[in-house]
């Protein structure tokens, strides 16, 4: 049994959006047992001081690509480098104070098995494996020259496309079968795929309907890559949980998601990279142009869905620019939202978008021991997070020290 108290920090409340002092934080075997006055602590715990510290939750971020780290690399690249490489990004990954992250499609069982099992260092992972597109969709990444017929499932890399209503409830079952945790779906158009426009909604409405239904029936939901209003109002109203990017949003859509209970997970910070690095990795003009008008739009779906009573957690996106930038959107986030409700989205919001919540997110009893140590007050800004002024010292998942640079946790 592994229990000890962490002392002298200021514990960051998420949720009241207040620092607490003079609180000790009780670990055992993984969970926050207790949060009790340091001088209620028996004498013979384990101490472990902060220092005076921050102690923050750790971080979710609930839109990630940890397969994918160079622009069309499933033509030419063999899975077993890939996964080679997703090792890496995953280590990273946690050592930002990512304790906990949603793969947004590529990533399958095996790699969150190699995470659990301990062969790769790395954050709590929740997979999706292969997400579903229609042809010619975002998810079809066939050059216009190739004929190759694809009317019905066939895999492409990190996608399948599927079309037709048995097709996709097929589609569905097989990633249920190999074990995902949810189902992405391409439900509009995207800045980085040739053949559609941003604003083309994807899937007729019972190809959708199907997909959410099977994902129901299987334990699990659904998640939509979609920008254009019209495409995040279809895809909510035939049942999608999670709606991914959704910079068109509209006043009117967002009491149609907050209805429904839908979340919305922004990528702001793939935009700002993409369009400093976009041309250098192989983008065309025309992603380019794309990519400026989303992120010219982003922050203000923040605000409006924020405004409606949505849900709005933290995603980041970095498919083929540096992942260095994950914490980055954090002040994105922040210039939109302000800093408390900023940290919100990638703590105790995600955690509800992921369904952990009182789980993850939280510096609260039953939760997961899953913390950042920070040499900041992260209400000061949370640039504290990003990699420009980067002020995290310490990352703890489930109890056990990932990154400790102060040697805090040294016995």
């Amino acid at each position: 049994m592994t229990r000890y108290a962490i002392t002298e920090a200021r514990i960051v409340d998420v949720v009241a959006g207040k620092i607490l002092e003079g609180q000790a934080i009780v670990v055992e075997d993984g969970l926050i047992q207790a949060i009790m006055p340091q001088a209620s602590l028996d004498a013979g715990l384990r101490k472990v001081s902060m220092g005076g510290r921050h102690v923050a939750p750790g971080l979710l971020d609930a839109h990630t690509h940890v397969f994918i780290s160079q622009f069309n690399d499933g033509g030419d690249m063999l899975p077993s480098e890939m996964t080679a490489r997703a090792g890496r990004q995953l280590s990273e990954m946690i050592d930002r104070g990512f304790t906990t992250v949603r793969d947004a499609g590529g990533a399958d069982a095996g790699h969150k098995a190699a995470v659990d099992k301990g062969l790769f260092k790395g954050p709590r992972l929740f997979v999706s494996g292969k997400i579903l597109s229609q042809t010619g969709g975002h998810g079809d990444h066939r050059a216009r020259a190739d004929y190759c017929s694809c009317s019905s499932a066939s895999g492409t890399g990190t996608s399948v496309i599927a079309d037709g209503v048995d097709a996709v409830r097929k589609a569905v079952r097989e990633n249920a079968r190999q074990g995902v945790d949810q189902i992405k779906i391409m439900a509009g158009g995207g800045v980085s795929s040739p053949g559609d426009k941003l604003k083309h909604p994807q899937y007729s409405l019972d190809e959708i309907r199907a997909i959410t239904d099977e994902a129901e029936l299987c334990g699990r939901y659904v998640m939509a890559h979609v920008y254009a209003d019209r495409g995040i109002r279809r895809a909510v109203e035939c049942g999608v949980r999670s709606i991914e990017h959704g910079n068109f949003l509209t006043p009117e859509t967002a009491e149609i998601m907050a209805r429904h209970d839908a979340v919305l997970v922004p990528t702001l910070i793939t935009y700002w990279a993409d369009g400093k690095f976009g041309m250098d990795f192989g983008w065309a003009p025309e992603n380019q142009v794309k990519n400026a008008e989303v992120l010219e739009f982003g922050q203000d779906s923040l605000k409006i869905a924020h405004a409606g009573g949505v849900t709005v957690g933290y995603g980041t996106d970095l498919c083929w620019s540096p992942k260095t930038y994950q914490g980055d959107g954090l002040a994105m986030h922040e210039a939109a939202l302000g800093v408390v409700e900023a940290l919100r989205c990638a703590t105790v919001n995600n955690a509800k978008v992921l369904r952990l919540d009182g789980k993850a997110g939280v510096i609260a009893p039953g939760a997961w021991a899953d913390f950042v140590v920070l040499d900041a007050n992260p209400y000061d800004g949370l640039a504290c997070f990003g990699h420009a002024d980067n002020k995290v010292v310490a990352v703890v998942k489930d109890g056990i020290a990932q990154r400790d640079d102060r040697k805090l946790f040294a016995a």
